[in-house]
């Protein structure tokens, strides 16, 4: 297995701590809101390493935080508490325990655009407000050791104490000016807090009531779960010049042991040559493509087209696209369990180490699918590509066995009334009518169904119930 590693900026052969077994921590979402199909990627990428080392026979254990107190918009430590901004779109009271019932919803809701992407989950999943001691302890740690300071708003980092802080990716404390009118009293503008003092919400602690920072939360929980020492860290490349940077400063100086072997940063989702997000009007969801008639699996089929340190552009063109092809992979599929009904399924063990070399350069998704419909349009016996197939999956995680027979039911069994009414909604869309396109819309809506109109065609899903 060889993977980029951020840190050396090179591939590298992965050598686990202990043979056999692989320690994984996933920069979870901040759940102030629903996530948008960007955050989803780099998630879905974590699924992958996961799937993959899993198929190659490793003991994984996979650690995913969910962020539900305050910490600030930017990396830095500059602009309003993002968790603050959830609770006056929704007009409530700004207290914690509002903060907290808030973040459950959204928790709950990303839960669900993990099921429904086929993200499997991970084997612990903290919660930020729940490791509070397990931060104050590494503030302490580090106060014991001399590298914080404190000013009139919090406990802060001084990162001129760490001679190499910024090694990943190169980032030197020169390159991090930052906005310093934003608090004056910081040593350096790359210096970051480690506690928050807030005299009305939060936890007490032994420099004053208020709430970790969010850099340190992740060091708490990665190392209560997975050790002072863990195999692999991932997030977005956003996430590489300053948030993992201070989790690198903040835990080694606290331990004085490697934070992380090896750092694996994936690339944006763009539209239009921009990364996707919500402050550019990019807030499309797993609901708005479900909305539009696309199912979340198509989306998960699209990931998998692009190495994960490739930028990927998104449009809903391409999704349906996506859609299509794997409506096709899904018909193949079908029709394979159909010939082999009764037979016993083999792989191809040709195909399956084509599949393995391409997982193992750096999780290169896009020539394992490339493997896939390769085998699919070969001429190896049907047991064998249909087994194989089923064998890919379990890392490709595209449902193939149950979704090949739900898309039978669902072409099979589409009521004569929908096509008429979709017909009729064709039609009076040719004519400009769009009053009585939007009257049949609803009526299609009424009958458990959602229509997008896509390069002139409508694309028909069941919603779920």
């Amino acid at each position: 297995m060889k993977l980029y590693n951020s840190l050396t900026r090179t591939k590298e052969d992965f050598v686990p701590i202990t043979e056999g077994k692989v320690t994984m921590y996933h920069c979870g979402p901040t759940v102030y809101d629903y996530i948008h199909i960007g955050n989803l990627r780099s998630f879905f990428m974590g699924d992958i390493l996961r799937r993959t080392f899993e198929f190659l026979g490793y003991d994984v254990k996979q650690v995913m935080n969910i962020t539900d107190i305050g910490h600030l918009v930017s990396d830095g430590d500059e602009g309003n508490d993002k968790m603050t901004k959830a609770l006056k779109r929704h007009n409530m009271e700004i207290t914690l325990e509002n903060m907290l019932k808030i973040a459950d919803f959204y928790a709950d809701a990303f839960k669900e655009d993990l099921k429904n992407l086929n993200i499997l989950t991970p084997h612990v999943m903290p919660k930020a407000s729940q490791h509070i001691l397990e931060d104050i302890e590494l503030v302490k740690k580090l106060e014991e050791k001399g590298y914080t300071y404190r000013t009139s708003d919090g406990i802060y980092f001084d990162t001129s104490k760490m001679k190499d802080y910024g090694k990943l990716g190169g980032i030197q404390r020169k390159d991090r000016q930052g906005r310093i009118e934003e608090n004056t009293e910081k040593k350096h503008p790359a210096d970051f807090a480690l506690w928050k003092f807030d005299e009305k919400n939060g936890w007490p602690s032994p420099w004053g009531q208020g709430f970790p920072g969010w850099h340190i939360e992740c060091s708490g929980m990665s190392m209560k779960y997975l050790g002072e020492t863990i195999d692999i860290h991932t997030g977005g490349k956003d996430l590489k010049p300053v948030h993992h940077n201070n989790e690198i400063a903040q835990s080694e100086c606290a331990t004085g042991k490697q934070f992380v072997r090896y750092w694996l940063h994936g690339e944006f989702l763009n539209i239009n040559g921009e990364k996707l997000s919500k402050s550019k009007g990019g807030n499309i969801t797993l609901r708005t493509l479900e909305e539009k008639g696309f199912s979340p699996l198509a989306l998960r089929y699209l990931y998998l087209q692009a190495h994960y340190r490739s930028p990927m552009n998104f449009s809903w063109e391409i999704l349906e696209g996506a859609e299509k092809g794997l409506k096709r992979i899904y018909r193949t599929i079908r029709d394979l369990k159909g010939k082999t009904e009764g037979k016993v399924l083999r792989e191809n063990s040709s195909f399956v180490e084509r599949f393995k070399e391409a997982l193992e350069d750096d999780f290169n998704t896009a020539e394992a699918l490339a493997v896939l419909h390769t085998l699919l349009k070969s001429d190896i016996s049907d047991e064998e590509k249909l087994g194989t197939a089923l064998l890919f999956d379990r890392v490709l995680g595209l449902e193939l066995d149950e979704m090949s027979e739900k898309n039978e039911e669902e072409e099979e069994t589409l009521p004569e009334e929908l096509t008429q009414l979709l017909q009729e909604r064709a039609r009076a869309r040719e004519a400009k009518d769009w009053e009585t396109s939007d009257a049949l819309r609803a009526k299609i809506n009424e009958m458990g169904y959602s229509v997008a109109d896509v390069n002139g065609e409508q694309i028909v899903q069941k919603k779920n119930t």
